[in-house]
């Protein structure tokens, strides 16, 4: 069985509810996903075409409006739930998400989980 290519979108900021103390519940925070699925991109390689790869801004796009409408008090919740939209919905057969709570720590710069899940198997 081959390793699968990888497709990564860094760096992408959301606002949402996050937070397991009271003021917390009352603000919008910032947080961070770095991803990277496992994807075969020779077919769009050959093709050009759009309908042949793991559509980033689509992926973006349905991320971005799940986080912004979710409340989870813990990064490690909205980590599996957001796995679980890369899974399921887009097909992606591994992934890595990193999520990040810029400045959830006094003196830190950033606070983060990163998961795993999936086979980077080609099937």
């Amino acid at each position: 069985m081959q390793k699968l290519d990888r497709i990564l979108i860094e760096g992408l900021e959301v606002r949402t509810v996050i937070g397991i103390y009271d003021w917390e519940r009352e603000i919008r925070q910032t947080v961070r996903l770095d991803m990277e699925m496992a994807w075969d991109v020779s077919r769009a390689g050959k093709s050009d075409d759009i309908a042949d790869t793991l559509d980033y801004k689509a992926v973006s796009k349905r991320l971005i409006a799940f986080i912004e409408a979710s409340s989870f008090g813990l990064i490690e919740a909205l980590a599996e739930a957001c796995a679980r939209i890369l899974i399921d919905e887009f097909h992606v057969p591994w992934m890595r998400l990193k999520l990040s709570k810029p400045g959830a720590v006094r003196g830190s710069e950033n606070v983060a989980v990163l998961i795993e899940r999936g086979s980077l198997q080609a099937e």
